[in-house]
């Protein structure tokens, strides 16, 4: 099973960007999926999560401008991120709870950056 993210990059404060993660491999099902971010000398912190039934939750510090998303048909899920600013700027990480030819567990993805600077 792997988690690919893609769609970071630089953008100036109150631009947007769109990220996405699709999940690939032997997948019988997936659970709860989720973004984190972690910015040098800081923990990683859950931005935004996503159930299979999608409830949705998102830190405090990113509600009314972020919106999390998934497609089942397609094994993704999705982060809009609008109105950023420069404290968004991090490595965005998806994460998921995935069962395949394993019990059900989490992965991860690689990550992709976002930098949000004028």
């Amino acid at each position: 099973v792997q988690l690919v993210e893609s769609g970071g990059g630089l953008v100036q404060p109150g631009g947007s960007l769109r990220l996405s993660c699709v999940a690939s491999g032997s997948i019988f099902g997936i659970y709860a999926m989720r973004w984190y971010r972690q910015a040098p000398g800081n923990k990683r912190e859950l931005v935004a999560g996503i159930t299979s039934g999608a409830d949705i939750n998102y830190a405090d510090s990113v509600k009314g401008r972020f919106t999390i998303s998934r497609d089942n048909a397609k094994n993704t899920v999705s982060l809009q991120m609008n109105s950023l600013k420069p404290e968004d700027s991090a490595k965005y990480f998806c994460n998921a709870d995935i069962w395949s030819t394993n019990p059900v567990r989490d992965y991860w993805g690689q990550g992709t950056q976002v930098t949000v600077s004028s």
